[in-house]
């Protein structure tokens, strides 16, 4: 399975970057819109909500993909005070709802966080084809 990997500095500015650079690596892929946006708000919350967005801060992207699965995974360099969950914002909010896209995105979505930060893992899975059998009529 082709791997990719790259560090992005924890400047807002890099987020078109890391954005640009994924759609660069899926090149065409089914996925590779929405694994842009996933990257875009998982960086979003690496560089505003933890130690990356700080000035020597980084966010890490790897992007491994198979046939049928892509998995994005976004490590921020720590620090912060809270775990990253889906919330619930009213309309009025204009943040909180980062996460909820990318689990509404995302065929399955999990959070791994220890003592030197958060990495959220994003899989997409491409549908197995449906076969018609014999017989069946098209239309």
């Amino acid at each position: 399975m082709p791997t990719h990997r790259r560090t992005f500095r924890g400047d807002p500015q890099e987020l078109r970057t890391a954005r640009s650079w994924t759609r660069a690596a899926l090149n065409g892929h089914p996925h590779s819109d929405d694994a842009a946006l996933i990257v875009t708000e998982l960086g979003t919350n690496a560089v505003v909500h933890t130690a990356s967005g700080e000035t020597a801060g980084t966010f890490h992207v790897t992007l491994t993909i198979s046939e049928l699965t892509t998995v994005i995974a976004v490590a921020d360099s720590g620090g912060a005070k809270t775990s990253p969950e889906v919330q619930h914002p009213s309309v009025n909010v204009t943040h909180g709802r980062g996460l909820g896209i990318v689990a509404t995105l995302a065929d399955n979505v999990t959070v791994h966080d220890d003592d030197s930060g958060c990495t959220v893992t994003a899989e997409l899975r491409i549908p197995a084809p449906s076969y018609a059998h014999p017989g069946d009529r098209q239309c």
